[in-house]
């Protein structure tokens, strides 16, 4: 892909992004669930890592006894293997325990779509001191709700307990997987 394939697809995935958190419905969701790759949704959840990276390396540089240069790797892979751990658990559990239909794809994209946004909302957000914990909670709470819509649509659960229960099976995989990850 060229640079300029590359600033399109980024174009494109930043409008679709503003249309999903803008009009949050399953609907939304399946307007676009089919219009980008696993490539296109690690790329731009790849944005918002390198933007959290930079952001946490540069501020560890002022606070004693945090390492910059680590800060900066675990923001940019963490975020990368979080993702990719937590959509691959959606997309195999809805799809084992709950019979959806999605492919990993659709999963992967539908996710990226409002997950990027979020996340470089909560983490610019987050370098104000208090504030920045109280909007990252009610950041976080959102990304619940997008990834709820997201599981109906992307997985084609439309049962609420089944997509509540995939995003929460989801979430306990993925803290046993950061704790492993970052245990190394």
């Amino acid at each position: 892909m060229t640079r300029s394939q590359t600033a399109a697809s980024f174009q494109n995935m930043f409008s679709q992004s503003a249309a999903v958190l803008s009009r949050p419905s399953v609907a939304t969701f399946e307007r676009f669930e089919r219009a980008g790759t696993t490539r296109d949704a690690f790329m731009y959840v790849a944005l918002a890592a390198l933007v959290s990276a930079v952001i946490a390396g540069f501020f560890g540089i002022f606070h004693s006894g945090v390492n910059p240069l680590n800060q900066f790797v675990v923001r940019l892979i963490g975020t990368l293997i979080g993702f990719g751990a937590f959509t691959g658990l959606v997309y195999v559990i809805g799809r084992n325990l709950f019979k959806g239909t999605g492919t990993y794809p659709e999963v992967a994209y539908t996710f990226a779509l409002f997950y990027v946004p979020i996340a470089i909302a909560a983490t610019v957000i987050g370098i104000i001191p208090i504030l920045g914990w109280l909007v990252s909670f009610v950041l976080g709470l959102i990304n619940v709700y997008f990834g709820y819509l997201a599981v109906q649509s992307s997985m084609n659960i439309r049962d609420q307990a089944g997509a509540i229960v995939t995003l929460v099976l989801s979430g306990v995989g993925l803290v046993i997987v950061n704790a492993l990850v970052y245990s190394l």
